[in-house]
């Protein structure tokens, strides 16, 4: 769930960060590391970063194709990640974040679940949003965790993670499939306990106190769910934050908070995916 004031909007919270001439020169030489927001937050960057990526093509057993995209760690075997793109649509930021995640070491796949071109107004992602047949969204997330479940360089270990729209999209993952580990960063969480009973993946969620649609009462709400399910491996945090605080590209980035739910996510990852079996 996106909104126009939720993404669309002008009223920084806080600026996101700049390369310079020089840093953008050697970043494009391959010279120089950057940190992620400042890549995000650079068009040029944002794109040369994503431009890594590999397309590949998931199959749901209904012959459905989806083109995805793919991003390779240094080191192999390796656990993996899926990562679902905002209602704007798999874009270069996504792709960014997908080579990012490959560079933290895990095989990371950026799905597409449009299957058309990314929006660039607020109307033309309401309007991809909407197409999206839930049944079919879903046979293709499933299809993608046995993807990498099956990929000959995967530890066999799978995470979702997803924005806005995409962090629905990462708890319905979650729902529908065995993955070892979820995060929804400000994402539709609104279930009730019959629709979380089949939940075994620890969750991870980043929400924004600022935020008027996922809001606390909805949080609230889904945390009651889960308790009334049996559910608790979970953990909730919440930012003084408005929604897509995370988004450098958007009008609500705060670089602080978006930096601390990185290092959670981050953190968070590394346990579940990582750690011995």
């Amino acid at each position: 769930m996106c909104t126009l004031d939720g993404c669309g909007s002008n009223d920084h919270l806080g600026p996101p960060p700049k390369a310079t001439d020089e840093q953008r020169r050697l970043f494009l030489k391959g010279a120089v590391a950057l940190p992620l927001a400042v890549i995000l937050a650079d068009p040029v960057l944002a794109h040369a970063q994503g431009s890594m990526l590999d397309k590949v093509t998931i199959t749901t057993p209904e012959g459905v194709d989806m083109v995805a995209e793919i991003a390779m760690p240094a080191t192999l075997p390796a656990p993996t990640v899926i990562l679902i793109h905002e209602w704007w649509g798999l874009n270069d930021q996504i792709r960014a974040v997908a080579a990012e995640y490959a560079k933290q070491g895990y095989i990371a796949l950026a799905v597409d679940l449009y299957g058309e071109p990314p929006a660039t107004t607020p109307e033309g992602a309401r309007a991809l949003m909407s197409s999206v047949d839930p049944v079919v969204a879903t046979r293709k997330l499933q299809s993608s965790v046995e993807f990498l479940k099956n990929h000959k360089d995967s530890t066999g270990k799978v995470g979702s993670v997803g924005w806005c729209f995409g962090g629905g999209w990462s708890l319905n993952t979650a729902l529908a499939t065995d993955v070892d580990a979820a995060v929804i960063y400000y994402g539709n969480v609104d279930k009730t306990p019959e629709q979380v009973a089949t939940l075994t993946a620890p969750l991870m969620g980043h929400f924004g106190t600022l935020d008027k649609n996922i809001n606390m009462e909805m949080v609230e709400g889904f945390e009651e769910s889960l308790k009334t399910a049996g559910k608790s491996l979970y953990k909730f945090y919440w930012y003084d934050a408005d929604h897509a605080f995370a988004n450098p590209t958007g009008g609500r980035y705060d670089a602080e908070d978006a930096k601390l739910a990185w290092d959670r996510t981050m953190a968070f990852f590394k346990y579940h995916l990582k750690k011995p079996a």
